[in-house]
């Protein structure tokens, strides 16, 4: 157990090789994720970190959702699936890839931006994905 969490963390490291700048925000977002939920799983890939219960709730990644002059520096875009479409200025962009099913992709470069607020939406998003 302990050598798979080495594993991972030492993956995320890599994942976030070429973003260092905002690898602190990552890292206060995935340790207030996993005192919530410590029973979620993470998996690092190429293009993205996700996370998951029965199915995958939540994933970081460093996809462009608006024109590079709207993003901050340094960021990364959580994306959470939810049943519905969130209405919120925080909300990069939303799409419905099937009925009852909402993307949502939310940019984050401060810690300032892990509040109650983002943690409601994981909330939703971690029952939403554990229900399916």
């Amino acid at each position: 157990m302990e050598e798979n969490l080495s594993k991972i963390k030492q993956d995320t490291m890599l994942f976030f090789h070429g973003h260092p700048g905002v690898y602190p925000v990552y890292e206060a977002f995935e340790n207030a994720l996993l005192r919530l939920y410590p029973q979620t799983k993470t998996a690092v890939q190429k293009t993205q970190i996700a996370f998951s219960n029965r199915h995958i709730f939540a994933c970081v990644s460093f996809m462009r959702p608006k024109r590079r002059a709207e993003l901050p520096r340094d960021y990364f875009v959580l994306t959470l699936g939810l049943p519905y479409p969130l209405e919120s200025r925080r909300v990069a962009v939303k799409t419905q890839p099937y009925p009852g099913r909402w993307t949502t992709h939310i940019v984050l470069s401060s810690t300032d931006e892990l509040d109650g607020e983002l943690f409601d939406w994981v909330r939703q998003a971690y029952a939403f994905s554990d229900r399916k």
